[in-house]
C-alpha cells in the first residue's frame, strides 16, 4: 500500500533580473539559500532525517555543474549523510524535482524529501567544443550557454531547432492570438504581481537576501498600452512578429526549494497540500508552448477530478501567448474563469530562473489554496523541445489532514 506525500513548506529566493542584484551569486550559494529558507519553516525537522535531496537545473555548463543540488545541500549545512541529486528536464526541472520527490514518499523509499531548483541565467558560461583533432587550424567560436539550442546535432530536423521565440510566434499565428492580447495579458501579470506583493502574499514564500529582497522583474504601473511601444524581438511586425521583451519572461536568477513528506511524521508545522496527479506530456519541438494542456488533462484524470472543480492554477509563463493559448484550450475543456490562472502574478513579472520556476508555481499555488480554503489547484509548465509537465494539488485543511 502507497502512502501519500505532501507538501509542507515553499521557499524561495527573490527573482532577479539577468545581470541585475543576483548576478554575484553562484548558482550553488542560491540553491543553499533556498534550502536553508525551506528547512527554517518546519521547526520539528531533523535535517538528519532527510532521505534526499532533489534538485532542477535546466543547465548545468558552468558553476552549477558537478551535482549542483549535493553542492548546495552541503553549502546549506545540512549533515553530510543527506544525500543529494539533481534533475534536467530543462523549464520544468524544478517541477519535474518535486514529482521525483512525491513518488520517492509514496513508495516508502523516504519519508522526508527536500525538492526545487536553481538557475543562474546571468552566470551560465560560454562553452567551446572540443575539437575532433589537436591543434586545428580554423577559428572556433564560443556559444552562450544561458538559453535556447547550442551546439545542436546535425541530424535534427529544422523545424525542431527553431528559436523558442519564433516558435511561439507560429503558436499565436495557430491560434490567431493577437499582440494586443498579449499586451493585456503581460500587464496583467505585472498588476497582479505588483499588487501580492504589497498585500503580503509572498511574504512567508521568499527568503529576503542581502542583494535583494524583493523580485526584481515587477514594474508596477505597467499598461498594455506602454508594452505596445515596444519592438518586436523575434520578428519585425510588418512581418507579423507580436512577441516583445514585455509580454515574454525575462531571463532570471533564483532559486526555490519545497519541503514534502509523508503524513506520519510531526514537523512541527501542518501540510499544505497533498500531491494527488502527475502529468508529462510531449509533442513536436517546436508545439512546446502548448504541451501543458494535455499535461494538465493527465493530471487530473489521475487525481480523479475535472477541471470545474478546479479552482487555483499556476501556469508558468514564459511567454503570454503560449499562456494564453493553454487557458483557452483548458476554458474549452471547463476551466470555470480565466481568472484563476495566476491571479497573483506570473513568470512574465517576477521572472523565470529555467530551473527553479516549478518549484515556484507549486509554492504559490500550495499557498493560495492555503489562503482561498478551496479544495483543488493545478501547476503547469511548458518545456523547450516539446515537452509539458503538471501536478495536481489538494489543500490538507479541506480534507481533515493527512489521510
Amino acid at each position: 500500500m502507497t502512502q501519500s506525500a505532501y507538501v509542507y513548506a515553499a521557499a524561495r529566493t527573490p527573482f532577479g533580473r539577468f545581470g541585475g542584484a543576483l548576478a554575484g551569486v553562484r548558482p550553488d550559494d542560491l540553491a543553499a539559500v533556498a534550502i536553508r529558507g525551506v528547512v527554517a519553516r518546519a521547526p520539528g525537522l531533523d535535517p538528519a532525517c532527510i532521505g534526499d535531496v532533489v534538485l532542477g537545473c535546466g543547465n548545468q555548463a558552468g558553476e552549477d555543474n558537478r551535482n549542483v543540488a549535493r553542492m548546495a545541500t552541503l553549502l546549506a549545512g545540512l549533515p553530510t549523510s543527506v544525500p543529494g541529486t539533481t534533475v534536467n528536464r530543462l523549464c520544468g526541472s524544478s517541477l519535474e524535482a518535486a514529482l521525483v520527490a512525491s513518488r520517492t514518499i509514496e513508495t516508502g523509499d523516504a519519508d522526508i524529501v527536500l525538492a526545487g531548483g536553481v538557475e543562474s541565467m546571468t552566470r551560465a558560461p560560454w562553452v567551446l567544443p572540443k575539437p575532433t583533432h589537436p591543434f586545428p587550424a580554423g577559428d572556433v567560436s564560443a556559444v552562450s550557454t544561458t538559453l535556447g539550442w547550442r551546439l545542436v546535432n546535425e541530424a535534427m530536423p529544422l523545424e525542431w531547432t527553431t528559436s523558442l521565440g519564433e516558435c511561439n510566434e507560429l503558436l499565436g499565428e495557430k491560434f490567431g492570438i493577437s499582440r494586443a492580447r498579449q499586451d493585456e495579458f503581460a500587464a496583467r501579470s505585472q498588476a497582479l504581481a505588483h499588487e501580492a506583493w504589497e498585500g503580503g502574499f509572498y511574504a512567508d514564500l521568499i527568503v529576503p537576501m542581502e542583494q535583494l529582497a524583493r523580485d526584481e522583474g515587477i514594474r508596477p504601473g505597467t499598461t498594455a498600452e506602454m508594452l505596445a511601444t515596444l519592438p518586436t524581438a523575434f520578428r519585425s511586425a510588418g512581418a507579423g512578429g507580436t512577441i516583445s521583451a514585455g509580454n515574454a519572461s525575462p531571463l532570471s536568477d533564483g532559486a526555490s526549494a519545497l519541503l514534502l513528506a509523508s503524513g506520519q511524521i510531526d514537523l512541527g508545522v501542518d501540510p499544505l497540500a497533498r500531491v494527488a496527479g502527475r502529468g508529462a506530456h510531449a509533442l513536436a519541438p517546436q508545439d512546446f508552448g502548448y504541451a501543458p494542456v494535455e499535461a494538465a488533462e493527465k493530471a487530473l484524470r489521475r487525481a480523479g477530478i475535472s477541471w470545474g472543480e478546479v479552482s487555483a492554477v499556476e501556469l508558468n509563463e514564459a511567454f503570454a501567448v503560449q499562456a494564453l493559448a493553454c487557458i483557452d484550450a483548458w476554458l474549452d475543456r471547463g476551466l470555470r474563469d480565466p481568472n484563476l490562472v495566476n491571479s497573483c502574478g506570473g513568470a512574465i513579472a517576477l521572472g523565470h530562473p529555467l530551473g527553479a520556476s516549478g518549484g515556484r508555481i507549486i509554492g504559490t499555488l500550495a499557498h493560495r489554496l492555503r489562503e482561498s480554503g478551496d479544495r483543488w489547484g493545478v501547476a503547469a509548465i511548458c518545456i523547450g523541445v516539446g515537452q509539458g509537465l503538471a501536478v495536481v494539488l489538494e489543500n490538507v485543511a479541506r480534507t481533515g489532514g493527512p489521510r
